[in-house]
């Protein structure tokens, strides 16, 4: 007898049945079962709508059962083209593989509706526990509906204002302040900020930072020197051709993460400058590339595959019923390489 048929042969209804009825997602059907107030009253009609036509029992015995979830764990990276989100990644997968949970891993590529659709995917799926990269733009309601369904859910890399969820983060001002105080140190008193976007809290703290280090050594910030931009090669190589060509230029920038230090090295390289002789350059994230380029990259040192494994561990005990959130700092230090012009080493 199908898993599908009760015993006199019938077909039972299922969630699916009516969601496909309804044209909205498994997820969203659940929370109507469970009378949550996330959904609008024109969808809720619909479902039920649905459920009256197909004749759907709500089983909730077998709803009862739903902390018996599967061993799969949904990992959702805004950016695995960045080597720093990849590196995240292996971290995470680690843990889960040592505790006997299967990784389902998404690559968002920074773009809100597509997370939409692969979280409702993951909903359907029974998902375990969620680690989320959040892409820019994503709103606390965007992820609700995964706590609502009752998944733990821990935030990487990038926090999101409103309800407090689980993160991993670096410490970000920190960082970006101790790499400013650096340069500074190093006799630079024009000093760029590339990359990322104000809407972004990582960027907010970063940038932040940065400023905090000009205003604490008496410079004003100044707001043409901060230029915003995706945080890839080719920001990088934008902002380093278009502040060369101010009347008068920065001698330094810090960038909001190595990617975009990468593509400054090529923009500088296109104009036959060399970053530490011509121009002081400093990254962020110290991925693996960095102590390979030409010159090799001075940067803030973020301990990536501990940072994944602690949100990967924050997931595990909430699964195992530990619901208190927790928002996990990590600290950093900054690695000098060639690319400031200083002597090389690492600064606490």
């Amino acid at each position: 007898m199908s898993s599908r048929e009760t015993p006199q042969g019938a077909a039972r209804v299922t969630m699916i049945d009516i969601a496909r009825h309804a044209g909205v997602s498994k997820s969203t059907v659940s929370l109507v079962l469970q009378g949550s107030p996330l959904v609008k009253a024109e969808t809720r009609e619909k479902v039920v709508a649905a459920i009256e036509a197909l004749g759907y029992v709500y089983n909730r015995g077998a709803a009862n059962l739903r902390g018996q979830r599967s061993n799969i764990v949904g990992m959702v990276i805004n950016d695995l083209a960045n080597p720093f989100f990849a590196e995240l990644a292996v971290g995470i997968e680690r843990v889960f593989h040592a505790a006997g949970y299967i990784p389902f891993i998404a690559n968002t590529i920074e773009n809100p509706k597509r997370q939409g659709e692969v979280l409702r995917s993951m909903s359907e799926h029974d998902i375990a526990g969620l680690i989320i990269c959040p892409a820019r733009g994503t709103r606390p309601s965007d992820i609700e509906t995964m706590a609502q369904l009752g998944v733990p859910v821990v935030l990487a890399m990038r926090r999101l204002a409103g309800p407090r969820y689980s993160s991993v983060t670096p410490d970000n001002l920190r960082g970006a302040r101790r790499a400013t105080e650096h340069l500074l140190a190093l006799g630079h008193r024009r000093i760029a900020f590339f990359g990322g976007y104000s809407d972004m809290i990582a960027q907010n703290d970063r940038c932040g930072g940065y400023q905090a280090a000009l205003v604490a050594a008496g410079i004003a910030v100044d707001p043409m020197l901060v230029i915003e931009g995706p945080p890839n090669r080719e920001c990088g190589q934008n902002a380093i051709g278009h502040v060369l060509d101010m009347a008068v230029p920065p001698t330094a920038a810090l960038c909001f993460n190595d990617v975009v230090a990468f593509g400054v090295l090529t923009g500088l390289e296109r104009r036959g400058l060399a970053a530490g002789r011509d121009f002081a350059l400093v990254g962020f994230d110290d991925v693996a590339e960095a102590r390979h380029t030409n010159p090799p990259l001075t940067t803030v040192h973020v301990d990536t595959g501990a940072l994944g494994e602690r949100a990967a561990h924050q997931v595990l005990r909430m699964i195992h019923g530990d619901a208190r959130p927790e928002e996990f700092v990590s600290d950093v230090d900054l690695v000098v390489r060639a690319s400031c012009g200083a002597a090389t080493g690492r600064l606490q």
